[in-house]
């Protein structure tokens, strides 16, 4: 695999204008005139034009790359969290004495025509002995160069956990959304087939005490709201059926909209015989169908409710969640703090026992909020990858415990801090990982998956509240433990 491909110009430049450029070189700025003449005379000048593959990714990197002009694009090849680097005219580049970089990142490809010294790394100790100060200025770019790949790469990993939390809620939101959308246009059109049929209803002409007969029925009947819960689909088949067949001997014209209606609210043939005993034919059949329609109207909003209140319970559970209009410091209420994470990562508990321990009437905490709650969703994820890899063999089918294990949330006092434990059955953490976790960017997730991020910027979070994070992990039993002062007020 080929390094950086090196094009010297068609007439070499003058050393005096290379050391003239490079002086508008960031960290080379202020080095005197003979040092930098000494890098022209040792470097190898390169032009490129837009358009042209500079080095390939993964290719060895050999030459410190001085941009005098031009712009250079970075781009991955292979997925990341960071698909471009830019690297503009002014900068110190490429392989730096002291670095431990050995391959380059990513395809770089010339965007504008490009001027550039380059200086190979066999010459740096001459260099660095030529020109002592570099060892300052390389040291600079750097630390320069750390931060701002950190920076990066903790603004990739706070993207990914937005998406991560977006997604779950777009899930979670999904479901009582088409629920309602679907009771909306169910009971559009049982109000459309009313209105139709209003004028069936007032050709009954019924007298009063048929209506009244009629209007205690259905009050009767409406009252048996436990029929719906009936799970015995056998004994509903055959009482539908049979109310069907009643119908049919009627002379009903529509038994199949009438009696899987009734049949949820229970009706019976007894129910249905009174009815008929005041009434005649048509108009039992009349009064059933308007019945069995406003049963289903009823049902939809119902369902319309419930829906639009389990939307606005998740709204509040975002709200609560990132303390959305709030000061940045209050008083948190930690087990809140712990439901409403639960309820964001909800789509992802799918076949998880969730059981929660919190000590009743604990005090509130003054803390960051939201910041706590990026703690709770840290390590709650890290419990959930954990159950979703596997789950002991030996535990797995247990009475009361689910197809993929079981998170278990606790909240008490412990003398003047309070403790909150997660923990989660899967296979555990090996014992020689369980120092490294904690670790910026240190991960077992494969490539793509994960920065490494999430538990360190946890153990930040909690070291900002002059907390304690930890882990005890063994097959079966993993356990995070973080220990929060009650009063954090010395804290700010």
């Amino acid at each position: 695999m080929n390094s950086l491909a090196v094009t010297p110009p068609p007439t070499p430049t003058p050393v005096e204008e290379i050391a003239a450029a490079l002086d508008h070189i960031g960290p080379l700025h202020g080095l005197p005139l003979e040092d930098r003449l000494w890098l022209a005379r040792h470097g190898q000048e390169s032009v490129a034009k837009a358009g042209d593959v500079l080095f390939e990714e993964g290719a060895p990197a050999e030459q410190m790359v001085l941009l005098l002009k031009g712009e250079i694009h970075v781009r991955r090849q292979h997925g990341g969290p960071m698909a471009l680097f830019i690297g503009r005219s002014g900068q110190m580049t490429g392989v730096l004495p002291f670095s431990r970089m050995k391959g380059y990142g990513g395809q770089g490809f010339a965007v504008s025509p490009v001027w550039a010294l380059l200086i190979h790394k066999s010459i740096f100790p001459q260099m660095l002995q030529a020109i002592p100060s570099m060892a300052q200025r390389v040291v600079s770019t750097l630390l320069d160069r750390v931060r701002e790949v950190t920076r990066m790469e903790q603004q990739a990993e706070k993207l990914t956990a937005l998406g991560k939390l977006a997604g779950n809620l777009a899930h979670e939101l999904n479901n009582p959304a088409s629920a309602a959308q679907r009771a909306a246009a169910s009971l559009a059109a049982e109000l459309g087939a009313n209105r139709a049929h209003r004028f069936k209803l007032v050709n009954l002409c019924l007298n009063e005490e048929q209506i009244a007969a009629i209007a205690t029925w259905e009050e009767m009947i409406f009252s048996r709201t436990a029929m719906l819960a009936e799970r015995d689909a056998l004994a509903f088949i055959a009482r539908e059926e049979a109310i069907r067949s009643w119908l049919g001997l009627l002379g009903c014209g529509d038994p199949w909209e009438i009696a899987p209606s009734l049949a949820e609210q229970g009706v019976t043939i007894a129910d249905l015989d009174e009815l008929r005993a005041g009434l005649d034919a048509d108009a039992t059949c009349v009064s059933l169908l308007s019945f069995a329609r406003y049963l289903r109207a009823s049902r939809s909003v119902e369902t319309l409710m419930n829906s639009t209140e389990r939307i606005f319970s998740l709204i509040d559970a975002v709200k609560a969640y990132s303390y959305m209009d709030r000061a940045p410091i209050l008083e948190v209420d930690v087990p809140a703090g712990l439901d409403a994470t639960v309820q964001m990562l909800q789509s992802r508990m799918n076949g998880v026992q969730v059981e929660r321990d919190y000590q009743p009437n604990l005090p509130h905490i003054s803390a960051y909020g939201s910041e706590l709650n990026q703690v709770w969703t840290a390590l709650i994820e890290n419990a959930l990858d954990a159950l979703g890899t596997s789950v002991p063999a030996d535990r797995s089918s247990s009475a009361g415990w689910s197809s993929q294990g079981r998170l278990r949330l606790t909240c008490r006092l412990e003398a003047e801090m309070l403790l909150v434990e997660i923990w989660d059955t899967g296979p555990g953490i090996l014992p020689e990982l369980q120092e490294r976790i904690f670790e910026p960017f240190f991960t077992t997730k494969p490539p793509g998956q994960g920065l490494g991020l999430g538990l360190d910027n946890a153990m930040r979070v909690v070291r900002k509240h002059r907390g304690l994070l930890s882990v005890r992990s063994e097959p079966g039993s993993t356990c995070f433990r973080v220990r929060l002062p009650l009063d954090q007020l010395q804290a700010y």
